[in-house]
């Protein structure tokens, strides 16, 4: 996909790997709809603030009406809770569903005919290295981000004919909020990992590891459990 003169949504825009992918973005010629729960907090310059929570209906259909002419949309919009699976609240493992999973499907449910409508374009998903390894402390992330990986492999697979190629974006740990307490020489820093994504969504490639921790995960991931 051409990102000069692609019209973009990236979610949770506001800070983090969104903020960059946003900046990038604008960088190489794209219009950017640079949504948030708080529009007010977007303070980047060259790019549309966009109001969109990706846990309110109304808000993304209301987005979708907004930003007509989208032909690239980023779910980027995530949350981490160290909330494990059993011993874990059920409150904060729904809204880890909530938020990593059915927000990136409601999302897509909503801009998918505008971005076939506009011609074709891309969904890039955000996910995790915890799409396939699954520690028991941030189980319910680890499930969403399973989710959301099945998620983006079912939407390729159903959108390819409406003109819309889907990828997903594995890493893992960023220098972001999420990951304040990691040691700084075992994170990426964003802007890596977003030149990354949209190098990915311009050759058109259906996965993009973004960090040697996520391919080495993805290449093991025939091992059997005991050798894991």
């Amino acid at each position: 996909m051409e990102l000069k003169d692609a019209v973009a949504v990236v979610t949770g825009a506001n800070r983090g790997l969104g903020r960059q992918l946003a900046t990038q973005l604008v960088e190489r010629g794209a219009k950017v709809y640079a949504a948030a729960r708080r529009p007010e907090r977007v303070d980047l310059p060259g790019v549309t603030p966009l109001r969109l929570d990706v846990t309110d209906q109304e808000s993304i259909q209301a987005a979708a009406r907004t930003a007509s002419d989208v032909t690239l949309l980023v779910n980027n919009a995530g949350i981490l809770t160290p909330t494990p699976l059993i011993a874990g609240g059920l409150d904060a493992v729904r809204l880890e569903v909530e938020t990593n999973f059915f927000g990136p499907l409601a999302v897509t449910r909503a801009f998918a005919p505008v971005i076939e409508g506009n011609g074709g374009g891309a969904v890039l998903n955000v996910l995790s290295v915890l799409s396939w390894l699954h520690p028991a402390g941030v189980g319910s992330y680890a499930a969403a981000k399973a989710a959301a990986w099945a998620l983006t492999d079912a939407a390729r697979e159903e959108l390819a004919p409406r003109g819309i190629t889907v990828s997903a974006l594995h890493v893992g740990y960023m220098d972001t909020d999420m990951a304040t307490d990691i040691p700084a020489d075992q994170k990426t820093a964003p802007a890596d990992v977003a030149a990354q994504a949209l190098r990915g969504i311009e050759t058109g490639l259906p996965e993009i590891l973004a960090d040697e921790v996520t391919r080495h995960v993805k290449q093991g991931l025939a091992a059997s459990l005991n050798a894991a």
